[in-house]
Formats: structure tokens, sequence, C-alpha cells
């Protein structure tokens, strides 16, 4: 597939304020792209730079191999073929559900206009509630209608600016997933921003990764979790402790929970003092194992246990245990390492 769009080594800055810092990424035709971060990173100003509403005085941004922005040059947001999904929904309360969503469709006659208004009803599954207006909704419906009306003139690119942050968290990701769905099969390409990990892992295919303005990975949302490319997106993805390990060879590395099997990215010689990162999901709850740890805190999660146990040595790990395995505070349980992914970072930050 083809990239639709294109953003190449974007700066930009308010009031001499470096806010974005040599941008780059591309989209392809049908993919669903997330830049994911904490408040202040820099990642609505470049939804703002693709829709139009900036103009990027370094770098070009490209929609279907032509150029949008660039310095001197930006395409006004109205010409760029950009659907919006904004935070707060921004739908007219005086027009039905149904008039909302036709609002964008001006070119179209009125058969047509009628055809796809009810096409996107029946997508987002509000087919019986054209006739209403958008006080009468719930937030998750009205969700639905700002989809279904950025949608509807079928936009080259679709924009989600935190799209479900009014909504509760488990309306949030179920309708986190109902929208990923719609996007597919509408075979929309979308760029959605947001701070929420969560969000980001269930509707996206790749996730940009957002610190200080620059983009710390661009990935996947399973590489971002098993292979970050430094600390910080060690520390920002997922859960998950470091602990002190000892380089034995380019291939082994030592610690107390026992020996890790892998490969490191950089020669080190052996007695080099390296953090390993362990997830939860690293350390097994075993019976049979003589490795123990003391239980020091325990959260139900429904189908799991998020432990966080002490090690003989002194260490914190946390491990994903079956709720039907339910230990006491203190009590010590027997574990076992089963790591897939050996990643370690020197002592400033990088992979090893």
């Amino acid at each position: 597939m083809s990239a639709l769009l294109e953003i190449r080594n974007v700066s930009h800055a308010y009031d001499r304020k470096q806010v974005l810092n040599n941008i780059g990424f591309s989209v392809e035709t049908g993919s669903i792209a997330c830049l994911l971060g904490a408040s202040g990173c820099g990642k609505t100003t470049v939804l703002r730079c693709i829709a139009g509403f900036e103009a990027i005085p370094e770098g070009e941004i490209l929609l279907d191999g032509q150029v949008m922005s660039r310095k001197g040059l930006t395409v006004a947001a109205e010409n760029r073929r950009i659907g919006m999904v904004f935070q707060d929904y921004a739908l007219f309360p005086h027009l039905t559900v149904t008039r909302n969503i036709a609002f964008g469709l001006h070119s179209y006659s009125a058969a047509q206009r009628s055809a796809r208004v009810a096409e996107l009803l029946e997508t987002v599954g509000l087919e019986q509630l054209g006739d209403i207006y958008p006080h009468e909704l719930s937030g998750g419906q009205q969700q639905r209608v700002a989809l279904a009306r950025a949608l509807a003139p079928r936009p080259a690119l679709l924009l989600l600016d935190e799209p479900f942050s009014n909504l509760d968290v488990e309306m949030r990701e179920r309708l986190s997933l109902e929208v990923r769905d719609i996007l597919k099969q509408q075979n929309s390409t979308a760029v959605l921003v947001t701070h929420d990990q969560h969000e980001a892992f269930n509707i996206a295919d790749e996730i940009g990764l957002m610190d200080q303005g620059s983009i710390a990975q661009w990935d996947t949302p399973y590489k971002l979790y098993h292979e970050p490319a430094n600390r910080f997106v060690a520390d920002f993805i997922g859960q998950g402790v470091f602990l002190p390990g000892t380089v034995v060879d380019n291939h082994t590395v030592k610690l107390e929970l026992g020996v890790l099997h892998g490969t490191l990215q950089r020669d080190w010689p052996g007695g080099t003092v390296v953090d390993v990162l362990l997830r939860p999901d690293d350390i097994l709850h075993d019976d049979a194992s003589p490795l123990q740890a003391q239980v020091t805190h325990k959260a139900f999660r429904g189908a799991e246990f998020l432990y966080t146990l002490q090690l003989p040595g002194g260490g914190r790990i946390m491990s994903l245990v079956p709720s039907h395995h339910n230990h006491a505070l203190g009590e010590r349980i027997g574990i076992r390492l089963e790591v897939d992914h050996l990643v370690a970072f020197d002592q400033f930050g990088e992979l090893c």
C-alpha cells in the first residue's frame, strides 16, 4: 500500500517556544494511526498542522502525494478533503441526527444524500434515531453521530482529537473498539490523538509515542510494548519494573530471578551492570518453583490479580495471576521467569 499521509521533518513553535521538533511519519491508505503522549507533548499541534489550522515554518505535509503545507504555503482546511471528529463532538443542537450527518453533503443530490445518511446511520447503529436531536442522545450516541457526520463526505483522511475523553472508562473502551470496526468497514484512513494508551492499543494499527515535541518511537502496539526503543518508551507503555542485571555475554544477562537469554543490541563486556525490563506477564505464578517472593500489594482485576512482589534480595516485581489464586498480603508464593523479549538499558537509558 502507498502512504496517503506524509509528514516530513515538520517543526513548529509558538512565540519562539519550540513545540514540534523535526517530526516525520507516514500513514498508509486504510490504516489507523495514533499520536500518543502526555499533555503538552505536541500531539494536538501535529493534528492541527495536518488539518490546516496551523501553518508550518519547516518541513512538509503531503496528502495523497500533494503538498498541503510547507513554508509559505498552507492549503485551506476546507480544501484538504479531511474530516474531523472533535473532543466535544461539535454537533449542531438545532439539527436532528439525520440533518447533522447530512450537513457536509451539499454537492450530493437529495437521493444521494438520503442514501448516504441511511447507510451511515446503519453503520453506527443509530438507524432508529435519525429524527431526534443531539441533547436526547447519550454521550456514546453523540460520538457515533459525530463520527458519521465526519465520514459522510468520504474524506481522504479522518482526524480524531481525543474523541472519547468525555466518556466513562467502560464506554471509552467499548466505543473505541466499535470505532475501529467502523473505520475498517469504511476503509477509512485515520489519525487519532489520545493520552490513553489502552485507547491507542484498542484502535490503532501504528502508534507514534511523543515526548517533548518529538516522536520517541513509531511502531505497532506490540513492538511498543515488547520492544521499546528507549527507557522513556518502556516507562510510558504498559506496566513494568527494572531490575539490575549483569551482562554475561551478548546473549545472556544474569539477575536475581535467574538467567535471561536473548540478544543485546550492542556488545557489552562481561560484568557490565544493566537495568532489565520485566513486565507483569513475564513473571508466572508457579507453586512448584523454588524461587519465592512475598506479596506486598494486590489489585483485583476480575479475571486476574496484579500482585506486587518483593524478592529475597529486596527488589520488587509485578505479576499477573489468575484470580482464583487469591493470596494474602505477606504470603510467599512460587514464581518463575518466562521472558520472550530481553530488554535492557544502560545507565543513560539507551537500549542495550
